[in-house]
């Protein structure tokens, strides 16, 4: 973990709230849960691609009976079959043969500076939209791009012979009309709808966009199921499961401290260790040997026992719904059980079955992660007993401080399980991936905790929030007053609650928050691109969108309909141009 200064990620840009299309799933929830169902039907049933569209359907037809899925939804997840059987086709398709053709309706109109050509938009990397980070990670990969609605260009594009698969953005009437031509040209093609289809200001689920850009055969980790993996996960924390790892409980001590171990928990940083492994497994997605489970749990243990000190000395009642371990045993008891916990710990990495060299590396990574963890709290505990308004930067260092460690550690332990040197080779890269994760899930705890509505009222209990930090920076007169009261927990601000969660909201500290979390989100990722192991660097990025769940055709949109009369000579002379403008845009 880096000590130095910290410096706040670029900005990434914002996708404007829209409500999708009737007939799609209102919620990224629901279209992943959809996009999984699909995912385990084509790998069940294995259909064969090339199909045409009313094979589609009737595959379609067959999962929303399966799964009780709305009817409306059936051309949604005919495309996504489609994706789904030419995944692995894609994925063995190299970068440089590729085509990633984006619509311009995703760019932010009214304020696009960007001109065109005959073959479509030319990005001026603005900052606006989602066009510019897109294009330019799938050209860095070696794809051709091309931002454009057009048959024509597309088939083009395949007359060349250069091109042997397409990644595509567009509406799902667009998508329609596309599949005969690239079911008559046998070209593998995924598709990713968009969530509107009025041709202004469209949203797409973007995270499904850079995983088809960055999938290769290369990471051997495309296949594994996430969801699955979480599930083995949390059984590690059943009875049997922790018997067998730790040994039977011996004392009411020990029966209090698997109890807590047991409590109802995200478990993400077991999930870390235990993805970190996977990824560089020969065979990922086998069995897990029993020490990556002891890790996994070690890791835990020092998680939930950093809970229990952080209750105490932030004086809290409650945790995950229930009374906090010191409020149900008492102080005494409880501190007992931490120190208990973090001794579990590490007797578990000791007894590793690995070589001295790794078993010593474990117990280095994790010693070294609960020192800076402490340090961060000791910086908020310290504050507390002087507690002034803190900058939006000084609240994020302490999220670096406090929550960033153990996310770090996590992957350190299924890392070195691996091998030393393996190890060494990725440590930098973890160490800054873990930092962005770490603050981005601190910001994200941060924007469910707020106000009276949230899993824990956070402006109640008086902590630094990021929320705060901002607020108190924009704001000007009596509102900065009654913020910098708030921040020095001076008077009872507890009833007023509401009333600062609407000036969080008037002074814009919601919508910045939700910025930096996408901006941290967005760093974790670019953070990644120094990683030489193609499947490590593939399920750390997914693990992303776990942790936080997370080709249009010219003339079919209107104003392209009369362009599109002449279709055929278009192509005829197109193809030479198109040529010379990829080369110019790859040099």
């Amino acid at each position: 973990m880096s000590s130095t200064e910290l410096t706040l990620p670029r900005p990434v840009p914002q996708q404007q709230f829209r409500a999708p299309k009737k007939g799609l799933p209102q919620t990224p929830e629901e279209r992943n849960e959809v996009l999984l169902t699909v995912r385990r039907y084509v790998a069940e049933f294995n259909p064969v691609p090339p199909l045409p569209v009313e094979e589609l359907k009737i595959h379609a037809d067959r999962i929303i009976e399966a799964n009780r899925y709305e009817p409306i939804y059936r051309d949604y997840i005919g495309v996504l079959v489609n994706n789904e059987m030419w995944r692995e086709t894609l994925a063995a398709v190299p970068y440089e043969r590729r085509l990633l053709l984006l619509p311009k309706c995703l760019r932010v109109e009214s304020r696009c500076p960007a001109p065109f050509d005959e073959f479509g938009l030319l990005c001026k990397s603005c900052g606006l939209c989602s066009i510019q980070d897109l294009q330019a990670e799938a050209e860095r990969l070696g794809y051709a791009v091309l931002v454009a609605e057009g048959s024509a260009i597309v088939m083009s594009l395949i007359q060349t012979g250069k091109i042997e698969a397409i990644v595509g953005v567009s509406c799902i009437s667009v998508l329609e009309r596309a599949f005969p031509y690239m079911e008559a040209a046998a070209i593998p093609g995924v598709a990713i709808p968009l969530l509107q289809d009025d041709c202004i200001d469209t949203t797409v689920d973007l995270d499904w966009i850079w995983d088809y850009i960055n999938l290769s055969s290369d990471d051997k980790t495309r296949r594994m199921d996430l969801g699955a993996l979480r599930e083995d996960v949390d059984f590690w924390f059943s009875p049997s499961t922790l018997n067998l790892a730790m040994g039977t409980v011996d004392g009411q001590t020990e029966k209090i401290s698997r109890d807590w171990l047991m409590r109802a928990g995200k478990r993400w940083r077991p999930f870390l260790t235990a993805s970190a492994f996977q990824a560089l497994a020969e065979e990922p997605g086998s069995a897990l040997p029993e020490d990556v489970r002891k890790a996994g749990i070690a890791v835990e243990c020092f998680h939930k026992a950093s809970l229990i000190h952080d209750d105490i000395e932030d004086n809290d009642a409650q945790r995950y719904g229930e009374k906090t371990l010191h409020e149900e045993h008492g102080i005494p008891v409880a501190m007992n059980v931490g120190d208990l916990l973090i001794g579990e710990g590490y007797r578990l990495l000791a007894g590793c079955k690995v070589s001295a060299e790794q078993r010593s590396l474990m117990v280095q990574v994790a010693a070294e992660g609960q020192r800076r963890l402490c340090q961060g709290q000791g910086a908020e505990l310290c504050w507390a007993q002087d507690p002034q308004p803190l900058s939006t930067k000084e609240v994020l260092d302490i999220f670096r401080r406090k929550t960033a460690p153990a996310f770090e550690v996590a992957l350190q332990l299924g890392t070195i399980y691996s091998g030393v040197e393996t190890f060494e080779s990725v440590r930098e890269v973890l160490s800054s991936y873990s930092e962005a994760l770490g603050i981005a899930y601190q910001i994200r705890d941060d924007l469910s905790d707020l106000g009276e509505g949230g899993d824990t009222d956070d402006i109640a209990g008086l902590r630094p929030s990021v929320l705060l930090g901002i607020a108190y920076e924009k704001a000007k007169g009596d509102e900065k007053e009654l913020l910098a009261k708030l921040w020095r927990r001076e008077g009872e601000m507890a009833p007023k609650s509401a009333e600062i969660e609407a000036l969080y909201r008037k002074l814009g500290a919601v919508e910045r928050a939700e910025a930096l979390l996408e901006s941290y989100k967005e760093e974790a990722i670019r953070s990644l691109r120094a990683l030489e192991n193609p499947s490590l660097k593939g399920l750390l990025r997914r693990v992303i969108g776990k942790i936080f769940n997370d080709t249009e055709i010219k003339g079919w949109c209107g104003e392209f309909e009369e362009k599109n009369l002449n279709a055929e000579t278009i192509v005829a002379k197109s193809v030479p141009k198109l040529e010379e403008r990829l080369a110019a845009t790859a040099s």
